[in-house]
């Protein structure tokens, strides 16, 4: 099942309606990557969906980071960028020097996942990692 499909079953599984606005916004995400402000996701839908409000784009965002599939992150922007938590993860390599963000999907905290969350008796639903440093050419 895709990540689109999985959505709506989950939306549906936790007893919110699946309207069109939502599939419109849920869409727009994943097909973006998952790498946008609330600002940029709501024009997008306003241009597949004229009829959707900034504030349905604002609560369906709500909703999905309630849900642990979205996650909002802060990278010098000044304005929250969401990203998809795909399975549960997203990873970034970021770059002090010129901001650049690397995705990776290696995803090497799993065996870290579980001693924490046997340690602390947490159970853990989802990461978002984000390790910072410096790209090849801001090292040279």
């Amino acid at each position: 099942m895709d990540a689109l499909q999985e959505t709506f079953t989950l939306l549906q599984q936790k007893g919110h309606r699946l309207t069109t606005a939502r599939r419109i916004i849920v869409e727009t995400l994943i097909e973006s990557g998952g790498h946008l402000s609330a600002d940029e996701l709501a024009d997008q839908v306003r241009q597949a969906a004229p009829g959707v409000g900034r504030m349905t784009v604002y609560r369906t965002l709500d909703l999905l980071n309630e849900l642990g599939l979205i996650r909002p992150v802060y990278q010098g922007t000044g304005a929250a960028h969401y990203v998809w938590l795909h399975n549960g993860h997203h990873h970034h390599l970021i770059c002090s020097g010129c901001d650049q963000v690397i995705e990776f999907d290696d995803c090497v905290i799993e065996s870290v996942s579980e001693r924490l969350s046997s340690r602390f008796n947490f159970q853990i639903e989802g990461h978002l990692l984000e390790l910072y440093g410096l790209c090849g050419d801001c090292h040279k």
